[in-house]
C-alpha cells in the first residue's frame, strides 16, 4: 500500500534539513496566543523539541491511515487530554496548525499552496483525534 502523504513526509524532511525548524515553530506558536506561551512556562525545550519532531511524523502517518502509529496517537491524545499531564484546550489547536503551516511555508522551498493545503488536511485529522479525546481520555 502506498503512503498517500509521502509528499508531506518529503516536505517534512526538507524542513528538518534546514536548521532551526522546530525552534522557529515554537517562536511562532508561542507568539500566536498568550495562552499558548503560558502553557510552556516550565517546559524543558530539549525534550519538547524531540517530542514535537516525532509527533509530527506520527501525525502524518496517522492521517494516512497507518495502524502502526495508533498507540502513539492514543498516548499523545491522553497526554494532551483534559486530565492529561499537559492538557491542551481544543480552541488552541488552530494556533498550532497555523503556526506549523507558517513555518513550513518559510522553510520548505518546494511548499506551494497545494502542499500547504495537504499539510493542513493531514494535521486536521490528527488534531481531530486529540479534540475527540480531550474529555474522554484519562
Amino acid at each position: 500500500m502506498s503512503d498517500p502523504y509521502s509528499d508531506l513526509q518529503q516536505s517534512y524532511g526538507r524542513c528538518l534539513r534546514g536548521k532551526g525548524f522546530i525552534e522557529r515553530f515554537y517562536e511562532v506558536f508561542m507568539a500566536s496566543n498568550t495562552e499558548v506561551a503560558a502553557m510552556f512556562a516550565r517546559t524543558d525545550f530539549q525534550k519538547q523539541r524531540l517530542a514535537l519532531r516525532r509527533g509530527i511524523s506520527v501525525a502524518i502517518f496517522h492521517a494516512a491511515g497507518s495502524s502502526v502509529v495508533k498507540r502513539s496517537m492514543e498516548q499523545m491524545a491522553a497526554v494532551h487530554s483534559q486530565g492529561g499531564r499537559c492538557p491542551v484546550a481544543p480552541h488552541l489547536y488552530p494556533y498550532w496548525i497555523d503556526s506549523l503551516i507558517t513555518v513550513i511555508a518559510e522553510t520548505d522551498e518546494q511548499a506551494d499552496e497545494a502542499l500547504l493545503t495537504r499539510w493542513r488536511e493531514a494535521m486536521d485529522v490528527a488534531i481531530g483525534t486529540f479534540v475527540q479525546g480531550y474529555r474522554t481520555v484519562q
